[in-house]
């Protein structure tokens, strides 16, 4: 049995736009298209199908995927295979959060705006800064917005940027900034973390910023302290980009004088959803938080003096002036915020630092298996959750092949930097178990080409 198709418009509705057309028929619409190029016939269309049998061929194609639900998943780099509990799903399907976009009418939208005043504080909270936005697209957006309000606060024309930090945030970085007079200088990446004093030499009068990742890339810490250290002697702004569920276990950016923080916000109880939708946060002090993009909310009392919550910075240019607004960013990723929300709320202060424990244990002990095997990480330093290990083979055909054992091995650093086609960035989180780390420790003693370090 074939399903029906369905169009909204009548014989008599088509008929009633074209007479407000002026048209004849449905030819004379196409006229300024030429003739060569317009398609004659039917489309080429399969029958039509029922709806069992069109679920059916979509569950099909949706089992080609390798996904993380029946792959072991490793890989990292921006993206992870974080544990979503149900009670994120369960909150965040209620209709009243799913079905809101955005609150353009911010005083009927309380449930909508509370959720975001909730993220804020927990965002707040956790990057040890005074103010945080209500979420911006995704971690590279966060970054080069975060360069931006600092370039703004400053009114200088050069960024000072880590080589560490993940590439494609730095592509996104760097195509917001084209066009202008910014100069961007990035420091070294040879080491695997970046060199304080390099970054010290490199900083002068005209510097407006100094951009650091920490956990970065290739999941080292960086020496947060010095680099800090460094940009406070002068008047650039710290700007540091952190993956959040480090800060469980890791000092926050505040306790090294950071400016600005920034981040992706995915692993706070966002499923990888094969790349996207994500959210980006921001948190920055008091003294610039009007040069904040995007919105704030804030909590005040209503007419009868009842707690309520309300839209009380609204610097995008949809709200503001253009030229008076700090950035033309139009949406704040509500409902992934309010999936962040659920999940650091479920997951409290100890949950947060158990989990930073777990990942880096896991992490650990990857890391001495392979060392104990000649596959140790390539570059020295502390890490968190994940590492850059030299597998002496080219990385890109491990993975491909990894993939028969259903096993989706890391990110391949030849992606990003040629002279690392060997290299793969292996990421752990608490879903991970010894026996499949020593099924991919394994794979890699049997197919790897013996390890080495830079």
């Amino acid at each position: 049995m074939s399903g029906a198709c369905y169009l909204p418009n009548t014989d008599a509705d088509r008929k009633e736009m074209l007479r407000a057309t002026g048209a004849a028929g449905f030819d004379d619409l196409l006229v300024d298209i030429p003739e060569a190029v317009r398609m004659k016939g039917a489309l080429a269309l399969e029958p039509g199908l029922s709806e069992y049998e069109a679920r059916q061929r979509l569950c099909r194609l949706a089992g080609l995927n390798a996904s993380a639900d029946n792959y072991t998943c490793f890989m990292g780099g921006g993206s992870y295979d974080h544990y979503v509990p149900s009670i994120v799903g369960e909150i965040a399907s209620r209709p009243e959060f799913y079905t809101a976009y955005t609150p353009y009418q911010a005083e009927i939208s309380q449930g909508t705006l509370q959720s975001i005043y909730e993220f804020q504080s927990l965002i707040a909270r956790l990057t040890g800064m005074e103010v945080s936005n209500a979420s911006l697209y995704d971690g590279a957006t966060a970054l080069a917005e975060g360069v931006l309000m600092a370039l703004s606060v400053t009114r200088k024309r050069k960024v000072i940027v880590s080589g560490c930090v993940n590439p494609a945030r730095l592509g996104v970085m760097n195509t917001y900034l084209e066009g202008g007079d910014t100069v961007v200088v990035a420091t070294g990446r040879e080491s695997g973390t970046t060199r304080p004093g390099e970054v010290a030499s490199l900083i002068d009068d005209e510097t407006g910023c100094v951009v650091v990742e920490s956990p970065n890339f290739f999941g080292l810490v960086e020496d947060l302290e010095a680099i800090g250290r460094a940009v406070k002697e002068t008047k650039a702004l710290f700007v540091v980009s952190v993956d959040p569920t480090s800060l469980g276990i890791l000092a926050p950016p505040s306790a090294f004088g950071a400016d600005i923080v920034v981040g992706e916000g995915q692993a706070l109880g966002n499923h990888m959803n094969y790349g996207g939708p994500n959210l980006g946060f921001m948190a920055t002090t008091a003294k610039y938080m009007r040069k904040v993009p995007g919105r704030i909310v804030g909590k005040t009392v209503d007419a009868d003096g009842k707690p309520c919550f309300c839209l009380t910075l609204q610097t995008r240019e949809q709200h503001i002036r253009r030229e008076r607004a700090t950035s033309n960013i139009c949406t704040n990723q509500a409902l992934n915020a309010l999936c962040a929300t659920v999940y650091l709320s479920w997951l409290g202060e100890e949950g947060l630092k158990e989990l930073g424990r777990t990942c880096l244990s896991l992490a650990a002990y990857a890391a001495r298996e392979l060392e104990s095997r000649g596959f140790g990480p390539r570059f020295d330093g502390a890490f968190f959750k994940e590492f850059v290990v030299d597998l002496g083979v080219d990385a890109g055909e491990f993975v491909l092949a990894a993939l028969d054992e259903k096993i989706l091995a890391g990110v391949p650093m030849g992606m990003f930097y040629p002279d690392l086609e060997n290299s793969l960035l292996i990421s752990f989180t608490e879903k991970r178990t010894r026996a499949e780390i020593d099924a991919l420790v394994s794979l890699i003693v049997r197919t790897g080409g013996g390890g080495k370090k830079a």
